[in-house]
């Protein structure tokens, strides 16, 4: 299996691309795993979602030798399969509750930085490096580059990365808000596992609604958005998430959100 996924008992869903010797470089096989996963995650309503890389790359981006052996109508029908599982992998993978944490290493090219940028959390390792690479080989971007670049390091960034495909480091990420901080390659396991632990003892549908309104929130007009807010809160606020994190906070003790479900 190109993607491996493992949910613990406890809500944590482990997912990781496992062709490290090319690269994780996504093919119709990769991309169908990731669709997979997320459906995984759907069913069994996880607390929060671990993506990894096996290898020395959290993933190249597409697999350009698999691509390389089609051509014309063949190419054409094959691409939109890629994209069409993976494309859904992400719909998915957003629009459940479960926060995403990202660990990434090495270089990470193409869709790979679709999938960093996919995640609500991600670290990369001081060996990080990022490249558009797209129109490199005349191709467009995929897997939301587009769409989750612009938004977040602005426009002007994002087309210097994708016409000019200049490769930056880590410290160079973090700086312009790819990614969400870096540390050292061999404490990168070890922090994206204590931070995936951190997100699935919280309270999970609040983070869904979190999730959501930050996403909405970019395309949305003020007054339409303050409205959701205080829908969001006052749903939050009766829920037993809510109840629970208010009589912790008064009771002066931490909050135990693991014993709430979450929703399927």
């Amino acid at each position: 299996m190109s993607v491996g996924i493992e949910i613990e008992d406890g809500g944590l869903a482990r997912v990781t691309l496992r062709r490290g010797e090319a690269g994780n470089a996504i093919d119709l096989a990769m991309a169908r795993g990731l669709l997979d996963a997320a459906r995984a995650c759907e069913r069994r309503a996880v607390r929060a979602v671990l993506l990894t890389g096996e290898g020395k790359s959290f993933c190249v981006g597409g697999d350009l030798r698999e691509f390389s052996r089609l051509s014309g109508e063949a190419l054409e029908k094959h691409l939109i399969a890629v994209t069409d599982a993976l494309h859904d992998a992400l719909r998915m993978f957003a629009a459940i509750d479960a926060p995403m944490v990202a660990a990434v290493q090495g270089p990470v090219a193409g869709a790979g930085i679709g999938l960093a940028a996919a995640a609500d959390v991600t670290l990369a390792a001081d060996n990080a490096s990022f490249t558009a690479a797209y129109t490199g080989v005349g191709y467009a971007p995929d897997a939301g580059v587009s769409w989750s670049l612009p938004r977040l390091i602005g426009p002007k960034r994002a087309l210097d990365l994708l016409l000019t495909n200049r490769r930056i480091p880590a410290a160079e990420a973090a700086a312009i808000g790819l990614v969400s901080r870096v540390v050292t390659t061999g404490r990168l396991a070890d922090e994206a596992t204590r931070t995936a632990e951190a997100l699935r003892r919280g309270p999970t549908a609040a983070f869904g609604a979190t999730r959501r309104l930050v996403a909405s929130g970019l395309v949305s007009d003020l007054g339409p958005h303050l409205d959701r807010e205080a829908r969001a809160l006052a749903t939050a606020a009766v829920s037993d998430a809510g109840r629970e994190g208010v009589a912790a906070f008064l009771g002066k003790r931490m909050p135990d959100f693991t014993r709430i479900a979450p929703r399927p």
